[in-house]
């Protein structure tokens, strides 16, 4: 009897928090809306790469890489292509699958705190793909254009120093992502719930580039010093893994105390930004239309 009851609780506790399968079809659409926004924005997000490596100016960054070539001009596309694929991918996708465990396991909590956690814990969950991000750096820097030939090298290279070495720069990753899957999920619900309704396909696309544009810029202008430490941390290849701090307070010296200087490429990342996010928020949810659309 005793063991009835308990089974009974058992498959009572298993239906009450039975946890829901990833939904397909957001994980399709982020990665449609990266793969989209990557082929339009990898050359400008080299320059930026370029100005938050070394605090020059957008004239010499691009005199920089035309001197290269094309055939430098989009060298390193692998990494972010298949890191931010993936990365977007599971952002949407994440996000909407750690949306219905919250929702089925806290019901009770404020519909705000379940989104910025869900957004938080996606995340998180995209910080896997760090070493994607670690050798995109290591390639896009051009003191290391004889040392690495191409993705596959880099990564065989990077395995003498150790798993870990894939890591480097992990932590402000951490809390970039975090941070800001939080604040863009959040903002993004805000605007287009603001935004002037639209009747016609054309007005809605616009009006989603607008909204994902307008909070994308805001989001990665706040969060630029902490890529551009980042960026810092993961152009090293071995040696002593500093702290986020330490890495900080080294980036800060190095520009000359300057809070300005912290901020050198801040406006073409701004753009960047502005026409990345843009883009994917559009492409995202055309895509999601597309293939939730029921069929007759």
């Amino acid at each position: 009897m005793a063991s009835s009851r308990n089974e009974h609780r058992k498959e009572h506790f298993l239906d009450a928090y039975k946890i829901p399968h990833p939904e397909w079809r957001e994980f399709v659409c982020g990665w449609g809306a990266a793969f989209i926004n990557i082929t339009v924005t990898f050359p400008i997000n080299k320059v930026m790469f370029r100005q938050m490596l070394y605090g020059m100016h957008t004239k010499n960054a691009y005199i920089q890489l035309k001197a290269e070539g094309f055939r430098f001009l989009y060298r390193g596309i692998l990494p972010p292509l298949c890191q931010k694929t993936i990365s977007v991918s599971i952002m949407f996708g994440m996000y909407n699958h750690y949306q219905q465990v919250l929702n089925s396991m806290v019901p009770q909590w404020n519909t705000h705190l379940k989104n910025s956690t869900a957004a938080a814990a996606a995340g998180l969950t995209e910080a896997v793909l760090a070493p994607f991000e670690r050798v995109q750096m290591l390639l896009q820097d051009n003191h290391f254009n004889q040392r690495f030939r191409n993705t596959a090298h880099a990564f065989a290279e990077l395995r003498q120093y150790g798993f870990r070495e894939y890591y480097r720069g992990l932590t402000p990753i951490l809390l970039r992502n975090s941070v800001s899957n939080a604040l863009f999920f959040t903002l993004r619900e805000e605007i287009s719930h603001r935004m002037p309704s639209q009747d016609h396909w054309t007005g809605k696309l616009l009006s989603d580039f607008c909204c994902g544009a307008m909070v994308g810029a805001f989001i990665s202008t706040v969060f630029y010093p902490v890529n551009v430490v980042k960026s810092h941390m993961q152009c090293t290849v071995g040696g002593p893994f500093n702290s986020l701090w330490k890495a900080s307070r080294i980036v800060y010296e190095e520009r000359e105390r300057s809070l300005r200087k912290m901020f050198f490429g801040v406006h073409i990342n701004y753009t960047r930004a502005l026409i990345s996010w843009g883009i994917i928020n559009a492409s995202y949810e055309m895509l999601r239309n597309l293939l939730t659309k029921p069929h007759h």
